[in-house]
């Protein structure tokens, strides 16, 4: 007769959860929970001692979600212009899978950008992050700097804002304005939360400006800032929390 192998205890003490993700020391923590700054599972902690699964529990601080799951990672990039959005590529051609293979988690891209459009990209073994991420319903924006062809009149922002007849249904943007008008060309910011194929180009095309450059430099709270073209950092911080948050998780 075999002998029974004790049952693995998955649970630790909240304060230290929440200093493995980064909110701060131990005792800071254990004053955050003094204050009744910090919830599981939607109540507010009231004692210290509190012991939590970190890889179930839903923990927030001051109402900002804190991932505790030691195993996720989010990462941010800044995909250069001729890189391929896979994972893999049978031709051979340049993706974001060659950008991340050193990686040892399975990750997987939010937010497809076309090989021709730089601009931020998300990447996670998260699988609900990235669902919420990329689906319209959770309106999380995404804002595109593009360079146009043409002089681009208040007329065709309003067009934008109030709706333009694609070949997969209307479409219309959340906020636009011009950043910059030249002779032949501008430059207009425009901000959406879906996130249908080469939509941009497609939208700008319909009213007569096609895009010549094409750059997408936010998602949700997270900006593309000054990440240079092929740099890859992992989120940590606030700035993760913040993501989470905006995805209510």
């Amino acid at each position: 007769m075999t002998e029974q192998q004790p049952e693995l205890d998955t649970e630790l003490r909240l304060q230290k959860v929440l200093a493995k993700a980064g909110i701060g020391s131990r005792r800071r923590c254990e004053q955050l929970i003094e204050e009744g700054r910090v919830s599981v599972n939607g109540a507010v902690v009231e004692e210290q001692g509190m012991r939590i699964d970190p890889t179930t529990a839903v923990v927030h601080v001051d109402g900002k979600r804190i991932p505790t799951a030691p195993d996720n990672i989010v990462l941010v990039m800044n995909k250069p212009r001729g890189v391929i959005t896979t994972m893999d590529d049978e031709q051979g051609r340049p993706c974001v899978g060659d950008m991340v293979a050193d990686r040892p988690e399975r990750l997987f891209y939010i937010g497809r950008l076309d090989a021709d459009t730089e601009g931020l990209l998300l990447l996670t073994n998260d699988g609900e992050l990235a669902n919420r991420v990329g689906h319209p319903a959770h309106g999380v924006d995404k804002t595109y700097v593009a360079t146009v062809d043409g002089t681009v009149t208040q007329q065709t922002l309003r067009l934008l804002k109030s709706g333009v007849e694609l070949d997969d249904g209307q479409m219309r943007v959340d906020a636009v304005r011009i950043i910059q008008q030249a002779k032949d060309r501008a430059m207009v910011e425009l901000v959406i939360h879906e996130g249908r194929n080469r939509i941009v180009r497609r939208l700008m095309d319909s009213v007569g400006h096609p895009v010549i450059d094409l750059v997408r430099t936010r998602i949700g709270p997270l900006y593309l800032g000054n990440l240079k073209p092929g740099q890859v950092i992992e989120l940590t911080g606030s700035d993760l929390h913040s993501l989470y948050t905006a995805v209510g998780l």
